[in-house]
């Protein structure tokens, strides 16, 4: 779709991506998050018309893609549009995709703060390598770094 000119970029977020990371929780579907190729009020249509020219049909806010339910989620704010502009390569079964960095998936989750992003920070800083420099920097910039001390002395004392 981003070689096509239907979106500009994309991202693997959510529940999926933090299994590239830490080790797995529960979750239903695969989150892609993309910036739109232009500005309009029904920036979906696009793609929902791509995926069925291709054979997937939709399911409520899903399009059903091999079997799994896909949510495409314009980027909302400035934190995720800058996630998915760094998001990193990877492959998987050979196939090239982008997927968020994790100190951008530990920012989000930070962000919305729903219990279950709480239990995903801690994973973040107790499984996975990140880059504090990196991650301090994000945060800075998107005015969490007080919520990230915050967290820390309430839910995470190491």
């Amino acid at each position: 779709m981003q070689e096509r000119g239907v979106i500009k970029a994309y991202a693997i977020g959510g529940g999926i991506a933090t299994l590239y990371y830490i080790e797995p929780t529960l979750t239903y579907d695969l989150d892609i998050f993309f910036i739109p190729t232009e500005e309009k009020l029904d920036i979906l249509s696009p793609i929902y018309r791509y995926l069925e020219k291709e054979g997937h049909r939709a399911d409520k806010e899903h399009i059903l893609i091999e079997g799994v339910p896909v949510q495409f989620i314009p980027v909302y704010n400035e934190l995720i549009k800058e996630a998915v502009e760094n998001a990193i390569e990877s492959k998987y079964r050979g196939v090239k995709t982008r997927i968020l960095r994790a100190e951008y998936l530990l920012a989000i989750a930070l962000q919305t703060f729903r219990s279950k992003d709480r239990e995903r920070v801690i994973k973040f800083l107790e499984e996975t390598k990140i880059d504090k420099k990196y991650l301090g920097k994000i945060l800075k910039r998107h005015r969490l770094h007080e919520k990230f001390r915050d967290f820390r002395e309430k839910y995470y004392e190491k």
